[in-house]
């Protein structure tokens, strides 16, 4: 079986592998006081161009978003997001665990906009009654979202400008930032990200390192404390070299960006197949991730070889699906997944 499911099916990219090999008889301070992860910070900031920013290593996704949420609201707020949103729909209530709730904003593409956040503000704000509803505290948002779709900058100034003039954080969950930067179309770099931001982080469990994620604080109001929270929820990796190690391989010499460009350029290549075909895609995706609508034939034929995800469906006869590729898909695996849409 050849899996085109999700973007985290294999370990670590080789050279993450081999300097943890290489370091494993070190001995270091441990809880991400030592030179790896020092140095991951600082490559971290100078790719970011924001020297003054704090950046987090953790582990994983939810526990990233879960930190960082409750660090910023207080105890009668709630997140805005969109209803396609991660802390929405995949994180088993995460966040509401917390005593936050998710208010969700409609959305066809996973994206929202600013207007949708300006309305959803001058709504609460406006009403007479709003002291018995959740109050807004922040923003979150998915760069690319969970339909593969990407922000430009002129959609993340806006909604950057409606936040920053509404006094809430607007907070980018980059669990998958390196495929959208590396997309064919993206016009934002990190640095205008980080510009555009009050917190965000950077993924790597989907983007090359065996896990973890890096938060990067831009707003010096969300900075103090951090750690202890990070602690407090169990976050604060005892190894934490090992997060240094491999986000210090990622960033050292732009491997992050090129083994996310790749992954880019196999899923282009398996959605013009499936145009070709005269198969339409759900969302316009730009990124890792594409969502080809197929007739329930085609997809018993093809997953008798192939693994992907179910999407939704359409009607009857027909339902959208996800083909995800990765930074360790195998460019043979891809052409041969090419030849059978050929012939489908």
């Amino acid at each position: 079986m050849l899996r085109f499911d999700h973007d985290y099916a294999e370990g670590a990219h080789p050279r993450i592998l081999q300097r943890i090999i290489e370091t494993n008889d070190e001995q270091h301070p441990g809880y991400g006081t030592d030179q790896y992860c020092d140095r991951a910070r600082l490559l971290i900031q100078q790719a970011c161009n924001a020297p003054g920013a704090d950046v987090h290593l953790l582990v994983g996704g939810t526990q990233t978003n879960k930190i960082v949420i409750a660090s910023i609201l207080r105890p009668h707020q709630g997140v805005l997001s969109p209803e396609s949103g991660h802390i929405a729909v995949h994180e088993t209530g995460a966040i509401e665990a917390t005593g936050h709730k998710v208010l969700t904003l409609p959305s066809k593409d996973g994206k929202i906009t600013a207007s949708q956040v300006q309305q959803y503000i001058d709504g609460h704000n406006q009403d007479a009654s709003n002291v018995h509803t959740v109050q807004p505290g922040m923003v979150y948002l998915s760069q690319p979202t969970e339909n593969g779709t990407s922000y430009s900058k002129a959609e993340l100034e806006a909604l950057s400008t409606v936040c920053r003039n509404a006094g809430l954080p607007l907070f980018i969950d980059g669990a998958r930032l390196g495929y959208a930067l590396a997309a064919d179309g993206n016009d934002l770099t990190l640095e205008e990200i980080a510009k555009l931001a009050d917190v965000f982080y950077i993924g790597g469990t989907k983007v090359g390192a065996l896990f973890g994620e890096a938060v990067v604080i831009t707003n010096p109001q969300f900075k103090s404390g951090f750690r202890y929270l990070i602690k407090q929820n169990g976050g604060l990796l005892a190894k934490g070299r090992l997060l240094g190690i491999q986000f210090e391989t990622l960033f050292e010499d732009g491997l992050y960006f090129d083994i996310s460009k790749q992954a880019v350029e196999f899923a282009w290549q398996i959605r013009h197949a499936f145009e070709a075909k005269g198969f339409a895609m759900k969302f316009d995706s730009i990124t890792n991730q594409q969502f080809p609508i197929l007739p329930n034939t085609v997809l018993a034929k093809l997953s008798q070889k192939y693994s992907f995800t179910f999407w939704e469906k359409v009607d009857e006869n027909h339902s959208v699906v996800r083909f995800c590729t990765s930074w360790a898909t195998k460019a043979e695996n891809v052409a041969e997944l090419l030849e059978d849409i050929n012939q489908l």
